[in-house]
């Protein structure tokens, strides 16, 4: 394939964008490469400035769940802005697609959107440490909740300590009420919470985490985490940005049976739009202003252009559930298939899938957290990447990632997703 276009345009943004990308992963910098400079998409497809088009798996990072440039969303977003595209007071659609998401998802009273996953977790925590009159935070190594300072964390010294910046720009007062946890470990969790009683505010994680790959929570362990939670009197996070409305209609809470006291929601919520939510029960949610003292705002919170296409998106799932059963044994059928051809040429892997994620591990031995996710051969990851976008399967460009599944799909691309790991095996 010929990237001309791609790469000509990479140059220019580079003069004027920081890395010329406005968010890092773009860049292709964990792959090498030029990235690759998106012009247009439909369904299943996204082509880009190069004439070339790609079978797409990222699916702008999950919120294309019923493929790019959905009819009843565009529609939607287009009529709407002939109305108006921002006002700072309050729409009618604001109430309603409120009321459609407390009813598809368990355990939530009262939702306050927001422009990012970002914004909805870093107003989470705070909303948990006002509530709880606590400052400690455990988060999961490998699990991302945007770049907030509160969640820019690494290992500290010891399994009982306090982590330590991983970027310049956050303090170490920020970094010592993070505690960092290994993921599927209700041991490592136990100790931390052992060890700082009646210091932790909240627990928040990814209940499906999608940013060491893909990896399911085992061994109940997020039956154990709310048990954990309950004991100690401290509130249970979910960061659903990636699974709420795509694993279920009601998210991880409605998969696996668990609730948490506050979700956060991103991708699908907004159709493709910046749209981030975060939803409790009614005695949490009233602590935030203007009811109560745990201050949240934002200018375009509630654009009517994002609710517009979140509503559109949230009616179509909520009036089609079949949808997710869909995508589930699309997924599986991608993982028989890919397992098969990899297996064929006896290439080293794991395969983890959950709904309609699913990611590959260049690794021989179970994936189950950041460490084992961390020991997979990057090597083989780099030219599996390369190999598949020249194929014109166009996957994320880290192998931290998971894929994301989009019901535009048809199994016609699904098997040529096969044959191109098939031809792609031959060179690992």
């Amino acid at each position: 394939m010929l990237y001309q276009r791609s790469s000509s345009l990479f140059k220019e943004a580079e003069k004027v964008i920081p890395g010329g990308v406005n968010s890092p992963v773009r860049a292709f910098g964990a792959v090498g490469g030029t990235p690759i400079f998106a012009k247009s998409a439909k369904g299943a497809y996204v082509h880009d400035e190069d004439g070339n088009r790609y079978i797409d798996y990222i699916n702008s990072w999950g919120p294309m769940i019923l493929g790019h440039a959905f009819d009843p969303v565009v529609d939607a977003v287009i009529e709407k802005a002939k109305q108006g595209t921002s006002f700072g007071m309050p729409t009618a659609i604001e109430t309603e697609i409120a009321e459609l998401a407390i009813s598809m998802v368990p355990n939530i009273d009262k939702i306050r959107f927001v422009n990012s996953g970002t914004e909805a977790c870093m107003s989470a925590v705070r909303l948990a440490r006002g509530f709880t009159k606590k400052d400690k935070i455990i988060k999961f190594a490998g699990c991302y909740h945007g770049h907030s300072d509160a969640f820019l964390i690494a290992a500290g010294s010891g399994a009982i300590t306090f982590g330590t910046p991983n970027s310049p720009g956050v303090t170490q007062g920020t970094a010592k009420d993070t505690l960092l946890a290994k993921f599927n470990d209700i041991a490592n969790v136990t100790q931390l919470v052992e060890a700082n009683k009646g210091e932790i505010a909240c627990i928040i994680i990814e209940p499906v985490a999608g940013n060491m790959g893909c990896i399911p929570p085992k061994d109940n362990f997020l039956q154990k985490l709310r048990a954990l939670c309950d004991q100690h009197d401290i509130l249970l996070i979910f960061d659903e940005v990636m699974t709420g409305f795509r694993l279920a209609a009601g998210g991880a809470q409605e998969l696996y049976n668990v609730n948490a006291d506050i979700v956060c929601f991103g991708k699908v919520i907004g159709g493709g739009l910046p749209v981030g939510a975060f939803a409790a029960r009614n005695e949490i949610m009233n602590y935030l202003a203007p009811l109560g003292p745990v201050y949240q705002a934002g200018t375009l919170s509630g654009n009517p252009l994002a609710m517009a296409a979140g509503l559109a998106m949230l009616q179509h799932l909520n009036n089609d559930r079949t949808v997710f059963s869909r995508l589930a044994e699309k997924t599986e059928y991608l993982h028989h298939g890919i397992a098969k051809a990899l297996q064929d040429h006896k290439v080293k892997h794991t395969i983890n899938r959950m709904g309609s994620m699913i990611s590959i591990h260049f690794e021989g031995h179970e994936v189950h957290d950041f460490e084992t996710a961390a020991k997979a051969n990057n090597e083989t990851f780099k030219k599996f990447f390369h190999g598949m976008l020249k194929e014109g399967v166009y996957i994320a460009p880290s192998a931290f990632e998971t894929w994301f599944l989009c019901d535009a799909l048809s199994y016609d691309d699904l098997d040529a997703t096969i044959k191109a790991v098939e031809i792609v095996s031959k060179d690992l």
